[in-house]
């Protein structure tokens, strides 16, 4: 266990697209869920944070930033990370990590505390569970890897429809110092599914030593790829505003004069419906006529978000609210299903360790900026129109990137060959011509016609080789 050799997914090691493969996508789901959940699972304590700290939308926002921002800024530390010890070490500290910090958060005396502990600390612990996670399951599959990717995915809602109202429960029922304790030790459950994590190992081959990694720490090689800079930039300005929208809607709700338990429902509304659309746009980007146009998905299900972004602006009661819910549940769950299965595609499984964390980084700082801009302007306007808008010019915008941009830069690239066809022309170009027509006779008379004079060797087809 453990090694930069484990990650490296041997060459000679075929992903076994099932078998132990369906406990890792278990343990990628579980992971998955507390990543994307948390933050958005914590928003339902808000209101009790302003009320002790008195502080502002925008100050409790930072909390949810922050742990986005450290689930995805440390993405090249977990990189290098894994390609050094292993998913499996890795992912067992990082749990530890992101329990500590829940636990220490419930002793926290200021805001700046809060940052630290749920915000840092927890942020660290889940993004050293959550990049492995995604790695083991794209070592364990490549032909149903859509639909693994789509499943695992489904993790986020299914979380956040039981994280959402337990938060509450909770605070209802012990206080939100209470609540943060209780959390803190849900997340040891990140430790077992760091057990799951088993790597592959690539039979012995008779009379070969151990396999030696070549491979760096963190490829930057990847930036060469107009295709990876293109998805890393319409992924930033996406993040922007995607997760905007869930971290407000509970306190829109509640705004409106909607009860607390009521108003927290609705993340579970929204969650509820996410867990049906991912497994369904993993199924859908599985299909053999669709996954070569996975980009072109991916491109709609942010151009989707955003308009249920600019539609969910409009709401002014607690129905109108649903209805965007079960819609922005519905593109969000496309793009959670896609967005990592088209950077797997686009630079394939070597590389990945190293793209999805160098992905991340750039996603962190638009992470920084999303949702405390959206606090600042509700703070500025106490307009909860102004905020949705914002969010939904910002995810269309990442729609448009990507999708103009694959057009007309990346399909005009010429075409290279497919992996199969490339090995098939190699293979002619080794092997002997079958009606070539020449005598064996010739051949070696050919070859003995000239004579090595005065020590000299002549450079005969046969001395060449």
């Amino acid at each position: 266990m453990g090694g930069a050799v484990v990650d490296e997914g041997p060459t000679g090691v075929k992903a076994p697209d099932g078998g132990w493969g369906w406990a890792v996508l278990f343990g990628c789901f579980v992971i998955t869920g507390f990543s994307y959940a948390f933050p958005k699972a914590v928003s339902v304590f808000f209101k009790e944070l302003m009320r002790e700290f008195g502080i502002g939308y925008s100050d409790t926002a930072w909390i949810s930033s922050i742990l986005l921002a450290m689930l995805y800024g440390t993405g090249p530390l977990c990189s290098v990370c894994v390609n050094r010890f292993g998913c499996r070490p890795v992912m067992l500290v990082g749990g530890l990590f992101a329990s500590l910090g829940m636990v220490a958060a419930s002793f926290c005396r200021s805001i700046i505390q809060v940052y630290l502990t749920t915000g840092v600390i927890t942020g660290l612990g889940l993004a050293l569970n959550f990049q492995p996670s995604l790695i083991m399951l794209n070592r364990y599959f490549s032909k149903r890897r859509p639909m693994a990717n789509g499943l695992a995915a489904a993790g986020s809602p299914v979380f956040l429809c039981a994280l959402s109202p337990l938060g509450q429960l909770l605070q209802d029922r012990y206080g939100w110092r209470g609540g943060f304790l209780i959390l803190g030790g849900l997340l040891l459950n990140c430790c077992v599914c760091a057990a799951l994590m088993r790597p592959l190992v690539a039979a012995a081959q008779p009379g070969s030593g151990p396999p030696r990694s070549s491979r760096r720490l963190l490829d930057l090689s990847v930036f060469r790829d107009r295709g990876f800079v293109l998805y890393a930039v319409a992924a930033s300005v996406m993040v922007l505003g995607l997760f905007i929208p869930p971290v407000f809607v509970v306190s829109y709700a509640k705004d409106l004069g909607v009860p607390d338990t009521k108003a927290a429902f609705l993340l579970t509304v929204l969650g509820f419906i996410d867990i049906f659309a991912r497994p369904a746009a993993g199924f859908v980007a599985g299909l053999g006529k669709v996954r070569p146009y996975s980009v072109y998905l991916f491109s709609f299900s942010m151009f989707f978000n955003g308009l249920a972004d600019l539609a969910g602006s409009t709401a002014g009661d607690y129905g109108g609210l649903v209805v965007f819910c079960i819609f922005f549940g519905i593109s969000y769950g496309m793009v959670g299903a896609l967005q990592f299965e088209v950077l797997m595609a686009i630079v394939g499984t070597h590389k990945f360790s190293s793209a999805i964390g160098l992905v991340l980084l750039m996603e962190a700082v638009a992470v920084l900026i999303g949702p405390p801009s959206g606090g600042k302007l509700l703070d500025a306007t106490h307009v909860y129109k102004y905020v949705f808008i914002l969010a939904g010019a910002e995810v269309l915008t990442s729609s448009l990137i990507l999708l103009l941009g694959n057009f007309f830069c990346i399909r005009k690239k010429p075409k290279e060959p497919q992996p199969e066809v490339a090995a098939a022309e190699e293979e002619k170009l080794h092997k002997p011509p079958a009606d070539s027509g020449v005598d064996l006779r010739e051949v070696e008379h050919f070859l003995k016609a000239e004579p090595e004079k005065n020590g000299e060797v002549i450079h005969t087809p046969e001395t060449s080789v």
